[in-house]
């Protein structure tokens, strides 16, 4: 079998590569040194050998020194690993300079024998040469790292100081202020993380990050309106509550986002997942059949006692009220056969231990594969009934009956229904609950262990945290920012549903062996890919809450400029839903006709641009005109990339990419038109203009609902930044 490269120079740096980055980086080089070691058998070379072997060694040398200055520059810029860094990359350069001298022909000190020369005559010198050079590079990049580490540090530390600060607010001016910083240090901290997820190695530690920063996002939102709901009943006891619960799940997602990136736990303890009982029987099963290997590696009670634990768990199938008796039967039969099949292995195993047989009697072979026989088939009854609960419980919640039924008992200030539906929805939050344990015991993987606790977390906090937001409204009835507020929360539940949906999907996939495909990104390629889909993806979804604010400013909501714009707003945020695997969007296919329809009613606000151009004065004119013919080209742009056929997953990512990039451009030009164009309707309006202008409707004040953004498929609200704006206008209330 052949050696990996780095084995071929025996190099142990004694440091952990933790990310793919640094290990991808090393590879050109463990590459490049593996080509001059392996030389070492062929001490004599022809001409053309040395010369290439020579280019290579030059070009580690040159390769060393341009990657040595950059450790360099960061150590100029980071005091506190500039000691550290500045003796790696001396380290690194000397033995650079070293593999360039040995592999130098002109430095050979062998003579010629038979036309020929031998080079490498000092193997050992080189041997350590590329040992330094490796261990001194993968430290420059392992401290290099260490900077990434500092960012996400620093960027929590601003999160937390401000999530403080709004905690303590006591007006919604103060608090607009505040959030509008937060909302950008929250996207800061997304895309540092985000990046961070798709760069670790290790899988547990990326399930675990992609659902700390699940409930990040979620409750982000979550903050928005509790908060709000909060400021505009200062007095609702269960307002207070919603609002804390919120605050409290945020701080211990950061914690544990710092807990991965810093690989620290409080105290020195160690993140342990619960036993599942799909571990517990590959454990047994890989003892089982150790015993081929060796007949005196465990103590008979070994076995047993392993079997037992697993049995033990099954009880968490068969102790459930929701198991039919046929399953509960049929799981009890299968644990009792897997007992009788170990109880026949132990047996055959002493006999073969008192014939001091070296190997797995004939015997003893038969009971090994009767008792990993019996434990697959367990293992197969646990899986039908956890997966069969599951995707009942997810068609009988469909029609989310309890959550319309809290929303409208609610509204009509019906505090004895509110009560009622939130007893029936406590019992689906358990069904759920112990629906989400069952398949962590069988989801057979560790990283989707992680994800079925992820679920099982979300709905034990979220179910309460609606019963009190529909509390909240059943006490203030005619309150719009509680009717928000409990929308968000119902939608984060329906929201954490479609997720368990996927779960289902792939624990099935990995029990029938085909590992778990991700449907999130139903048509695009590798996940680092689909990390840079999801950042654009933010980015949009940002700009079409500018674009709402600014549409909401328009004192005629009916003007030609205003549908188009929140017809463009709409489209983008279904784009953006995409790039979440949410939404009508299901295809890349769906991705492109959209932009192409969003390109055409791009191409229609500049027709109602141009007319509005007509009525401007020069100065007013030129401004119009100029953005116009920038959002038309744009507009054409993108029209022309949906259109044209490419083939392949890497030539389809780049047309997404580039469709997301070009509709961020286009709303882009919008958002800076919307509020020109609604400054000259307002003067134009205040000074009596013609009749051509649309008649203002008449003022009237400004209600609740202004907060109310457009219905969307995410959380019930836009984003972050059209809430934040909205606020605003509560302050003169």
């Amino acid at each position: 079998m052949a050696s990996s490269p780095c084995s071929s120079v025996n190099f142990d740096s004694g440091l952990e590569i933790k990310t793919r980055s640094v290990e991808q980086t090393l590879i050109p080089l463990v590459s490049q040194i593996t080509t001059l070691i392996n030389h070492k058998d062929k001490p004599k070379k022809s001409e053309r050998t040395q010369q290439a072997i020579q280019r290579v060694g030059q070009a580690v040398s040159v390769a060393v020194g341009r990657f040595v200055a950059v450790g360099e520059a960061i150590a100029v810029e980071n005091e506190e690993l500039k000691e550290e860094m500045g003796m790696a990359c001396f380290e690194a350069r000397r033995a650079g300079d070293a593999i360039a001298q040995l592999t130098d022909v002109g430095t050979a000190v062998t003579p010629p024998v038979d036309g020929r020369t031998t080079v490498f005559s000092d193997r050992t010198g080189m041997v350590k040469a590329a040992r330094m050079l490796l261990s001194s590079v993968t430290k420059v990049l392992v401290l290099a790292d260490r900077i990434v580490i500092k960012q996400i540090i620093t960027s929590r530390n601003k999160v937390l100081v401000t999530l403080e600060q709004l905690e303590r607010v006591s007006t919604f001016q103060e608090f607009v202020q505040i959030f509008s910083q937060f909302g950008n240090q929250m996207v800061e901290f997304a895309h540092l993380t985000g990046d961070r997820q798709n760069d670790l190695k290790d899988e547990n530690k990326k399930a675990r990050m992609a659902a700390a920063r699940a409930v990040l996002e979620k409750c982000t939102m979550m903050l928005l309106t509790a908060s709000k709901t909060c400021l505009r009943h200062p007095d609702c006891e269960s307002a207070r509550i919603n609002k804390d619960a919120v605050f409290h799940r945020m701080r211990f997602a950061l914690e544990q986002v710092m807990e991965i990136v810093t690989d620290a736990r409080p105290c020195g303890e160690t993140k342990v997942l619960p036993l599942s009982i799909y571990t517990g029987i590959k454990d047994f099963k890989s003892n089982v059949e150790g015993l081929r290997e060796g007949l005196y590696l465990l103590p008979h009670q070994a076995l047993s006692g392993q079997l037992e634990a697993v049995v033990e768990r099954t009880e968490d199938f068969t102790d459930s009220a929701y198991t039919s008796h046929e399953h509960r039967e049929g799981i009890l039969q299968l644990c009792q056969l897997a007992r009788q099949d170990t109880d026949q292995l132990i047996t055959a195993w002493m006999e073969a231990q008192s014939l001091n047989a070296k190997e797995a009697t004939e015997e003893m072979e038969l009971s090994i594969l009767k008792t990993c026989q019996s434990v697959y088939e367990l293992r197969r009854e646990l899986h039908k009934v956890a997966v069969g609960r599951a995707a009942d419980l997810l068609k009988l919640h469909a029609e989310h009956l309890p959550l319309r039924a809290l929303k409208a008992s609610g509204g009509e200030g019906n505090l004895e229904a509110v009560a009622e539906y939130a007893r029936t929805l406590g019992e689906q939050k358990e069904q759920l609950v112990e629906t989400c344990r069952l398949l962590c015991h069988v989801s057979g993987t560790e990283p989707l262990e992680i994800t079925c606790i992820h679920a099982e977390e979300t709905f034990h906090v979220i179910g309460p945290q609606i019963i009190s937001a529909a509390q909240t409204l059943a006490l203030h009835p005619s309150s719009k920012i509680a009717k928000e507020n409990l929308d968000v929360f119902c939608e984060a539940w329906e929201s954490q549903l479609c997720d368990m949906a996927v779960l289902l999907r792939e624990i099935n996939d990995v029990f029938e062996g085909r590992r778990g495909d991700k449907r999130a990104y139903m048509s695009l390629p590798r996940p680092g890919e689909q990390s840079t889909i999801a950042k654009l993806g933010l980015e949009l979804r940002l700009l079409t809450s500018d674009m709402d604010t600014e549409v909401e400013k328009w004192e005629d909501q009916e003007h030609d400029i205003v549908r188009q714009g929140q017809s463009l707003s709409s489209m983008a945020y279904s784009m953006y839903l995409f790039t979440r695997g949410e939404g009508l969007l299901k295809t890349t296919t769906d991705l492109f006709h959209q932009a192409e329809v969003l390109s055409e009613e791009g191409l229609q606000l500049c027709s109602s641009l141009h007319t509005f151009s007509t009525q401007l004065m020069d100065e007013q004119k030129v401004v119009v005109l100029s953005e116009m013919e920038k959002l038309m080209g744009l507009c054409q742009q993108l029209q022309m990339g949906v259109r044209t056929p490419v083939q392949g997953k890497t030539a389809t990512f780049q047309k997404v990419d580039s469709s997301i990039q070009n509709t961020r451009a286009i709303i882009t030009v919008v958002i800076y038109l919307l509020p020109v164009c609604n400054k000259i309707v307002r003067k134009r309006s205040s000074l009596g203009s013609p009749q051509s202008w649309r008649d203002r409707q008449s003022s009237t004040a400004v209600k609740d609902d202004v907060l109310n953004g457009k219905n969307s498929n995410g959380f019930g609200v836009k984003s972050l930044e059209q809430h934040m704006a909205n606020l605003t206008f509560l302050e003169s209330k």
